[in-house]
C-alpha cells in the first residue's frame, strides 16, 4: 500500500525476526510515535518487543532514524522525514 507523502520505511534487524514476525513496511507519520503506531496497527504483536508497558522504548532496543540514534526514548517525538528509514535493532549490552 503506497502513501502519497510522509511515508517512512520500518526495518527490523534479523535478531528480532528470530522471535517475532516483523516484516519491513512503509507506514505514514511525521514523528517516531506516529510511525511506530502505524506499524503496530498492522503488526500488533510486535509492539511488546519494542515498547515497554509505559510506551517507551525497551531497554535493550535501539532505534535509528536515517542512521541517527533517537534521542527521545520515552515520548518518541524524534522527527521522521518523508522517505526516512527507521531501523529497529536489539541493543548490545555486556561488560
Amino acid at each position: 500500500m503506497a502513501y502519497s507523502r510522509d511515508v517512512a520505511e520500518v526495518v527490523f534487524a534479523k535478531a528480532f525476526r528470530r522471535h517475532v514476525e516483523c516484516p519491513d513496511a512503509e507506514v505514514p507519520g511525521t514523528n517516531l510515535r506516529a510511525v511506530l503506531d502505524a506499524y503496530f496497527d498492522r503488526h500488533p504483536v510486535v509492539r511488546g518487543y519494542v515498547l515497554d508497558d509505559a510506551g517507551g522504548v525497551r531497554k535493550h532496543v535501539a532505534l535509528f532514524v536515517d542512521g541517527d540514534l533517537i534521542t527521545d526514548r520515552t515520548e518518541l517525538t524524534d522527527p521522521v522525514g518523508e522517505h526516512a528509514t527507521v531501523h529497529v535493532f536489539q541493543a548490545l549490552s555486556g561488560g
